[in-house]
């Protein structure tokens, strides 16, 4: 199995009030950094085979916090754009409450699939779900089986990943809730991938260590099975 953890981005001085999309020069503001720092404690015990981010500054700051924090981590932060954020087009640095007088806004909340945003440079929702879930799929064959790996993104990239996860269609993504620098977890097997943690902004993290490298055929087993009847926990 792999598990993935997906952090997002902390908070910023536009986050809640301004759609930054791909806009340069973002960072973390007093509290965000706050943010990233507690996560980076979370996570000290856990270690990580890679740190993935987007590129965007306010990812690279916080992955870069949780790289800097506890042992076993990776020497360098990795970058790959594929896991950046939605390309809004027009949209880019618009206020929300103007956004949301648009006619495509009611489209992004209930019909997010067929959502494209307007511009030269506008994406389609299902094309960010796209990149994104092909960027997970290839970073799990990289880094293969038994890896645990974390990826910095950003809300609306999350939140794609977490619909596939969960096999949610794409136009119920906005069901799913993913605030500032909070940690979900994904594990996938050859069955299917397991969402173990979402929205997650508290608590140890003890039950995402890796168990004892001991294994049988019945464990693998369990591994890819679902808990008929909810199971016991970690």
């Amino acid at each position: 199995m792999t598990l993935v953890l997906l952090v997002r981005h902390g908070l910023t001085a536009t986050t809640g009030s301004v759609l930054t999309g791909w806009t340069p020069g973002i960072f973390l503001d007093d509290r965000g950094q706050q943010q990233a720092g507690a996560l980076a404690a979370r996570l000290a015990s856990l270690p990580l085979d890679a740190i993935i981010s987007s590129p965007l500054e306010r990812c690279r700051q916080t992955a870069d916090a949780i790289a800097a924090t506890g042992q076993g981590r990776p020497a360098a932060v990795l970058e790959d754009e594929r896991l950046g954020e939605c390309h809004y087009g027009d949209w880019t640095g618009q206020p929300l409450k103007r956004l949301a007088r648009e006619p495509l806004w009611r489209v992004v909340q209930a019909h997010a699939g067929a959502a494209q945003f307007p511009g030269e440079d506008g994406e389609s929702i299902m094309d960010m779900q796209h990149r994104a879930i092909s960027a997970v799929r290839d970073w799990n064959r990289r880094l293969g089986a038994g890896a645990t790996y974390l990826i910095c993104s950003h809300g609306d990239v999350i939140k794609s990943i977490i619909a596939d996860s969960l096999g949610m269609h794409i136009d119920m993504l906005q069901r799913i809730q993913v605030d500032p620098c909070s940690l979900t977890a994904i594990r996938y097997t050859p069955l299917r991938p397991f969402v173990l943690r979402m929205n997650d902004t508290g608590g140890g993290v003890d039950s995402l260590k890796k168990p004892e490298p001991k294994r049988s055929r019945a464990m693998a087993r369990r591994e890819t099975d679902a808990a008929v009847g909810g199971g016991a926990g970690g």
